[in-house]
């Protein structure tokens, strides 16, 4: 059962990202789909973008997204072929800015060897 959880959340990863960057213009900010997660119902999905570009570009692409949510549940409905199509809620990922922190951290406390890097 995990392993087709996992297949339909690539599926939706996948073709989520297709259906965003063919469909909503995010005003050149570069918006990927960085995961989704599904209930084991298939009812819901959540579904992280990570945004890069100008300031407030992640903020700016969840709105977008938002906005164009019924949208992308009836295309995802079409090019997915899945009982239910769940419903969609988006969410920033903040993996990357994590990573920079904590990496950050790390080198001011010294951790980090400067030639690794």
């Amino acid at each position: 059962m995990k392993n087709r959880l996992a297949r339909v959340c690539e599926v939706l990863k996948r073709e989520l990202g297709i259906l965003a960057s063919r469909d909503i213009d995010f005003h050149s900010d570069l918006v990927t789909v960085a995961s989704v997660d599904i209930t084991p119902d298939l009812k819901q999905a959540h579904v992280y973008i990570s945004a890069l570009g100008s300031s407030g570009a992640s903020r700016r692409a969840l709105e977008l997204l938002e906005k164009n949510r019924s949208h992308l549940q009836t295309e995802l409905s079409r090019r997915v072929q899945i009982k239910h199509t769940p419903h969609l809620h988006f969410h920033a990922d903040e993996s990357i800015e994590r990573g920079t922190r904590v990496i950050g951290i790390m080198e001011e406390l010294g951790l980090l060897d400067e030639n690794k890097k």
